[in-house]
């Protein structure tokens, strides 16, 4: 008899569904999910995703149609990554932070036909629904659990509407090819406007396994949304905590003091933020004397934690991963492992060993920094290369965009566009961006994309946009501006104007008249720029 007809019995079908189906069936009664005052068991987590699965189906969502949410990190939000897999149609969770122009072209682009969104956020999408030809509903979720009542608008399509008497679906895996788009997450427009990255069902649940292992995770695990959901789709973790029957306590937005206060108040264990946020809890009066014992466990990525930072998260009690990866590879590809002999280092050397950003996960091993011949760099902690990788947690591509897809996977790895060096011991450290990127708050903010949107302005000659440091978030965007001749505007003309047109996080929050530097052929040299913005600042890493 072949070996094909039994493969049902020893092969089936990877996919972040089935981590709830266990942990319902074997964990009914275990806290699942806390969201202010609302606190679900697995058993009542599990019925509102076969709800707003069953809704969606009722209404005509079928396999392959895209649903895109657009909400903090809301109980709703965390169903619907289980609910949209359910169904097989992939779930494109939208940046919150987005302004109405760049929310209609990504729900243009992916094509989505329904929305869920917050009613908070509900007033962007009127301003587009009607350029938006493929959205067919667009349903409020109202957040009656959060701290004051976020209620639908009157006329508003309500999800309580939307769900009212909708057939339950079967929690099961009905997947036939795991390799089915799982999600779409969009980029920060890296080269000017954002790219679809293509997560898989197989993937997300290798990314899940990895998680599991690699950071302990346990049915004792109490997770505190403090990372986006929107981003990467919370690095996979609404289902690796779902996975180990751990608790899920959602935050519509990051509040240092409620963060602090829910900590005790719930045990929380775990949460994942960017340094920006570690350093808004940090320097919270509520922190100030505080000890977390047992340790609260901290994974940290979007930009490189400062030894600084490490010193004082340590001397609070939180024990720090740092991460290191891209949308494209499902958040973290690599994290700083540390090593049994760190422990004997003072805090201060500590603290650079664990500033790397690391070695590659086990379930995606493939890692590499290469000279543009695709040559390895020496592994010196000097010479510099572009980080480039493979496996188990890079993106199936960029939706609808087979020559970006083929760009990035150029000579058979996914090129990061980071440059960094590989030290003798196998970590990695990143010591530039390839694009030019910001990261300011943990967000990528793209250079072009904001110098675009100035070129627009009537007097505006010439512009280039270079990050310039921030007490808050790390690093924020500066322009530096040559005016038409005769023309005269203002700093606060310049900005306004990008505020009308972009996310105002994207915005430049300063602004510098004259002459920019060039090379012999014209090109501007934005790093003489950076280098005059961070004199006398701690080195800028961009990574």
């Amino acid at each position: 008899m072949s070996p094909e007809l039994h493969e049902s019995v020893w092969k089936d079908p990877m996919t972040p569904v089935v981590l709830l189906e266990r942990s319902v069936r074997v964990f009914p009664d275990r806290t699942a999910v806390v969201h202010g005052d609302l606190k679900w068991s697995y058993a009542e987590f599990g019925d509102e995703v076969r709800r707003m699965a069953g809704a969606l189906r009722h209404a005509g969502i079928q396999f392959g149609d895209r649903v895109a949410v657009l909400a903090p990190n809301t109980s709703w939000h965390l169903v619907a990554h289980f609910a949209m897999p359910l169904l097989g149609a992939p779930l494109v969770s939208i940046n919150t932070r987005l302004a109405a122009s760049e929310i209609a072209y990504i729900l243009k682009h992916c094509g989505a036909r329904f929305l869920l969104v917050d009613p908070e956020l509900a007033g962007r999408v009127d301003e587009i629904r009607t350029d938006v030809a493929t959205l067919e509903r667009v349903i409020e979720i109202p957040d009656g659990h959060a701290s004051g009542f976020v209620a639908a608008r009157p006329g508003a399509e309500t999800y309580q509407d939307f769900v009212a008497d909708a057939p339950l679906v079967p929690l099961q895996n009905t997947l036939q090819n795991e390799d089915t788009l799982l999600s779409i997450n969009y980029t920060s427009g890296t080269t000017g406007m954002p790219k679809g990255v293509m997560f898989t069902h197989r993937s997300a649940y290798n990314n899940v396994m990895g998680a599991i292992g690699s950071l302990g995770l346990s049915q004792d695990s109490v997770f505190l949304w403090t990372l986006p959901m929107f981003h990467c789709n919370g690095w996979c973790m609404p289902w690796a905590i779902t996975a180990v029957a751990g608790k899920h306590v959602c935050l519509r937005s990051i509040d240092p003091p409620k963060a602090l206060r829910l900590i005790d108040e719930e045990g929380v264990t775990n949460f994942n933020a960017a340094p920006t946020v570690l350093l808004m809890l940090a320097s919270d009066p509520a922190a100030q004397g505080r000890r977390f014992d047992p340790p609260v466990h901290v994974c940290t990525g979007g930009a490189p934690p400062s030894p600084t930072l490490l010193e004082q998260m340590e001397r609070l009690g939180v024990r720090i991963t740092h991460l290191y990866g891209l949308t494209e590879t499902y958040g973290p590809h690599v994290y700083c492992q540390v090593q049994d002999d760190w422990k004997e280092l003072d805090g201060k050397g500590r603290a650079k060993m664990m500033a790397r950003q690391g070695v590659p996960f086990p379930f995606a091993i493939h890692l590499r920094v290469v000279d543009e011949a695709m040559d390895d760099v020496p592994s010196d902690g000097e010479s510099m290369g572009e980080v480039v990788m493979r496996g188990n947690n890079v993106m199936r591509g960029y939706y609808n965009d087979p020559e970006a897809t083929a760009h990035a996977f150029r000579g058979g790895w996914f090129h990061s566009g980071d440059l960094g060096v590989m030290h003798p011991d196998g970590y990695i450290e990143l010591r530039d961006r390839g694009k030019d990127i910001i990261i300011s708050g943990g967000e990528n903010i793209s250079t072009i994309e904001v110098e675009n949107v100035l070129y627009q302005h009537p007097e505006v000659q010439e512009v280039a946009v270079v990050a310039m440091p921030h007490d808050k978030w790390g690093e924020v965007p500066k322009a530096f501006v040559v005016s038409i001749p005769g023309s005269n505007p203002s700093t606060q003309s310049i900005i306004d104007f990008a505020r009308e047109r972009l996310a105002h996080f994207k915005c430049p929050k300063a602004v510098e008249f004259g002459d920019l530097p060039k090379t012999s052929t014209g090109k501007i040299q934005k790093f003489k720029l950076r280098e005059k913005e961070w004199a006398g600042k701690s080195q800028r890493i961009q990574g």
